[in-house]
């Protein structure tokens, strides 16, 4: 067995024997650690409150964020990299040069070219071009920087996922939002550090590690937040048991616990005594956040939300916004079915229509509205998915595209971000990065850096490593940072 191998085998022993006594919703409420007035903590504060606010390494140009994670693999030639070659070239195969060495999913390296069937246009001032599918997001260009030039190193969904959200392919590293939470905690003092929530027809490829904590203690993994009257399983107060009762309980096991804490010193042993506390506040905070009631009717159209009790993509990004300003440090929202190879429901034609008019409306929504309530200028927002799609159709029933790693497109917004700015530049037929090629790692430096964070500097000792989001490299985008 590898060290590798050994490492996740027994982060995953610790966390299951250190779990095994909690309930489902208990579990999930590991992480809910925000306790008492968070804002007049200091750093002695971590040792009975880990999610305590944190100073940052230097000043910080962003508080929070927002990242819309749109799984599956946007394809980038349809929306953000239009090439007049590719077009010209439609149908023809793709030259040996470009394909000499390269491993595909799926793909055919023989696989004819194929040009989009999309409209681009340039708009705002600063004359982003962008597709005729994403009309409200367009309208928001000089507010957002687009990287055409991503790079990814792995090109299946769950180790790509992995890799995008905690810097490595394989399980047992931290989150980017644990990350974050660690390096500077919370602001809230009733809700999750880290709220995730999903939207489409079922989770994401990759599962909870996706927003894990990896070897960092169990308080910094995000929480999942449910579609539903009932957002975090086992909340409620159990049949039969008093207001008093229940007060009585937790202070009991914080007693007990504290004892604990005292002699080991195991930081687990504080995520479970602020964990009960936080369970308390929450059967308040956590329905009075999903409610949406208070809401006026003009939000709600902005969003596209047409039925308040219904899941969808628009209600999350409405969510994300009440929660960032009740003090959530990062909000992850996951929308799935963009993996488009060409099958029925999973093609560039209606399936892309589809995908295109769930989020471009509340995308755009969420933008002016964290604009109008004075937030966009702290608040990192965050649009992509863990890898793009081939200048190559696939020959399959519809129209589609492979996974692709060498180049795709992501846009940011707010905190700190230059807006109207296009960064990096693909060769003729959209296949490799051919000036400022933002990897991986390159992405998550920068919004580290944003938050105050120096992404060398924020490290956790583990196995007698140092390990850090960024792994062993990490480039400032420079041309995204106002």
């Amino acid at each position: 067995m590898s060290l590798e191998q050994l490492i996740v085998r027994e982060q995953t022993r610790r966390h299951f024997f250190s779990n095994a006594g909690l309930s489902i919703g208990s579990i999930g409420l590991a992480s809910l650690m925000a306790n008492g007035d968070l804002h007049a903590a200091d750093q002695s504060d971590r040792k009975t409150n880990p999610l305590a606010p944190q100073e940052p390494h230097f000043d910080a140009k962003a508080k929070r964020v927002i990242y819309l994670f749109m799984a599956g693999g946007p394809s980038q030639l349809e929306l953000f990299d239009y090439k007049p070659k590719l077009q010209e070239m439609d149908g023809e195969v793709i030259p040996e040069s470009y394909v000499e060495g390269k491993n595909f999913a799926f793909l055919k390296k023989d696989a004819q070219l194929l040009g989009t069937k999309r409209k681009f246009q340039k708009w705002g001032d600063s004359g982003q071009e962008m597709s005729e599918l994403l009309p409200h997001l367009g309208e928001l260009a000089d507010k957002i920087a687009i990287i055409r030039s991503m790079k990814t190193e792995v090109f299946n969904h769950g180790p790509a996922k992995l890799f995008m959200n905690t810097g490595f392919q394989r399980f047992g590293r931290p989150s980017m939002g644990a990350w974050v939470t660690y390096g500077i905690g919370s602001e809230s003092n009733n809700l999750p550090g880290f709220v995730v929530m999903h939207s489409g027809p079922r989770g994401p490829r990759g599962g909870t590690p996706l927003w894990g904590s990896g070897f960092l203690p169990t308080t910094y993994q995000g929480v999942p937040f449910l579609n539903g009257a009932d957002p975090i399983l086992n909340l409620a107060t159990p049949q039969g048991i008093s207001s008093k009762g229940q007060g009585d309980f937790v202070d009991a096991v914080k007693d007990l616990n504290s004892a604990r804490l005292q002699q080991i010193g195991d930081p687990e042993i504080a995520t479970r005594i602020a964990t009960y506390e936080m369970a308390y506040r929450m059967q308040s905070s956590a329905p009075e956040l999903m409610d949406l009631k208070g809401e006026t009717q003009d939000t709600l159209d902005m969003y596209g939300i047409k039925d308040t009790g219904k899941p969808s993509f628009g209600r999350n990004c409405l969510l994300a916004r009440r929660l960032v300003e009740r003090g959530t440090r990062f909000v992850q929202l996951y929308h799935t079915d963009w993996d488009h190879h060409g099958n029925a429901g999973t093609n560039l034609n209606e399936a892309l229509d589809a995908r295109c008019g769930e989020v471009d409306q509340p995308a755009a929504a969420l933008i002016k509205d964290l604009e109008s309530r004075g937030l966009l200028e702290d608040t990192i927002v965050i649009w992509g998915g863990e890898f793009g799609r081939t200048p190559q159709g696939e020959p399959r029933d519809m129209l589609g595209r492979d996974h692709h790693i060498e180049a795709y497109s992501m846009w940011l917004c707010g905190g700190g971000i230059q807006g109207g700015v296009t960064v990096g530049k693909t060769d003729d037929l959209g296949y490799y990065s051919v000036e400022d090629q933002v990897h991986v790692h390159d992405l998550q430096a920068t919004v580290l850096h944003l938050l105050g964070l120096d992404h060398e500097k924020l490290t956790y000792r583990f196995q007698g490593r140092d390990f850090r989001l960024t792994d062993v490299g990490g480039h400032l985008v420079k041309q995204i940072i106002a």
